[in-house]
């Protein structure tokens, strides 16, 4: 019988635990906290977006890092079967706008008491506030874990699914990238990842507050377009946030901040042509009013002034002023509005890390180190992210089950 230690009891963990206890190891969960899956409780603001049910290559397409390293993991739970998991657990799902799943009661709480439950059926220990010192190695072969009290616990296998730092109140403090390292892992640096994004421009700040909807947010580095999508994005004390802010930010990881530039298209919908000629009706109709009034039917009212100001135009003036030159650099303005962006906020603040352990090192089919018999890593502990819509998570999930799996069926 395979005798399995997994370091670290959250998504990746919890999962990596049932699956090899399913396959007849005997397991045991090390988890540093007094509870487990303590990070999932606070994602999709506690309701716990587990997955999304988009088909395996839309999945890839929102994998920022090594897409391709995940094609043997969403074969082997795809996200359907992972709701079905859950569903036999006794944990029921909703699946809500734009193929993201949910349990059923809205809480996240309810993922975790149906893994903890899936534990206990199946005899796993669980040792809660034990935090893995090292991971103990002989002629390239796993033997063990170290605890920080200086316990030993013997094993064939060790999956390691400690997270990366973001959130570090979570648990999630780098302890995988030590343990990883000590046995001869590459360690990417970790950067911040879905994360809202800071600005030194004054009209930026105050704007705060303000929420934006169907516009377009694009990220270039030089020439090279690293980002852009439609949706929604809110301005802030201290920059942008909301959803593709934060989509950006995984783009913008790791990259000069002063080689990039993000442009906001607050009319997607509206060629510049369409938009001159909108303006230009809006004047027919409206010339009296002042151009700040006028274009408060174009974009939101706190929006109006700012843009004028931003073309070097005077709000004040009536509309019928306008001249064409004024009117040109306000459309190419709405088409291409320039938001600058001078970093990230700090990475104990993203939603998840950027970075981590070098996936060339690691069996894409079993998640099994290439350095070392019988070390196995899951989870975000990998370089391997996503961005928002239940991606991270799945990834999670489905990394932890390849290595369960494949950790109990392996040769000791």
């Amino acid at each position: 019988m395979q005798l399995i230690v997994v370091i670290g009891g959250g998504a990746a963990g919890l999962m990596a635990a049932v699956t090899a206890a399913e396959n007849g190891a005997a397991v045991t969960v090390l988890e540093r906290n007094e509870k487990l899956g303590k990070k999932l409780y606070i994602t999709g603001k506690g309701r716990c977006n587990c997955t999304n049910l988009c088909p395996a290559d839309e999945f890839r397409q929102n994998v920022v890092r090594n897409p391709c390293f995940l094609f043997s993991a969403l074969e082997a739970l795809p996200p359907e079967a992972l709701l079905a998991r859950l569903e036999s657990w006794g944990c029921p799902t909703v699946v809500e706008r734009g193929n993201r799943a949910f349990p059923a009661s809205q809480k996240a709480s309810d993922v975790t008491r149906a893994f903890e439950r899936r534990l206990q059926q199946l005899g796993v220990t669980v040792r809660k506030n034990a935090r893995a010192a090292e991971i103990v190695t002989e002629a390239g072969q796993v033997r063990g874990v170290r605890l920080e009290n200086g316990e030993t616990i013997a094993a064939n296998a060790v999956i390691v699914c400690t997270g990366g730092v973001s959130y570090p109140s979570t648990g999630s403090t780098g302890d995988g990238y030590r343990l990883l390292a000590a046995c001869g892992h590459t360690l990417l640096p970790p950067k911040p990842a879905l994360i809202p994004l800071n600005s030194d421009a004054d009209w930026v700040k105050e704007l705060q507050g303000l929420s934006l909807k169907n516009v377009r947010l694009t990220l270039t580095h030089g020439k090279k377009k690293l980002f852009t999508d439609l949706g929604e994005m809110l301005f802030t004390h201290f920059g942008i946030s909301g959803p593709l802010a934060l989509s950006a930010s995984s783009y913008l990881a790791g990259l000069p901040v002063a080689e990039c530039a993000f442009t906001l298209d607050l009319k997607p919908g509206l060629t510049e042509a369409q938009l001159d000629a909108r303006i230009l009706r809006d004047i027919a109709t409206d010339g009296k009013k002042s151009l700040q009034n006028l274009l408060r039917g174009l974009y939101p009212e706190r929006l109006a002034a700012t843009m004028a100001e931003l073309a070097g135009i005077d709000p004040r003036k009536p509309a019928l002023e306008l001249r064409r030159e004024e009117r040109e650099a306000l459309v190419r303005l709405t088409k291409a509005l320039p938001v600058p962006v001078s970093g990230a906020e700090p990475i104990a603040a993203a939603v998840v890390t950027a970075g981590g352990a070098e996936v060339k090192q690691f069996s894409p089919s079993t998640l099994e180190s290439k350095l070392v018999h019988g070390l196995y890593a899951a989870g975000e502990v990998l370089d391997v992210d996503a961005l928002t819509g239940g991606f991270n998570l799945h990834i999670a999930f489905s990394t932890g089950y390849v290595a369960g799996h494949a950790a109990a069926q392996a040769d000791s």
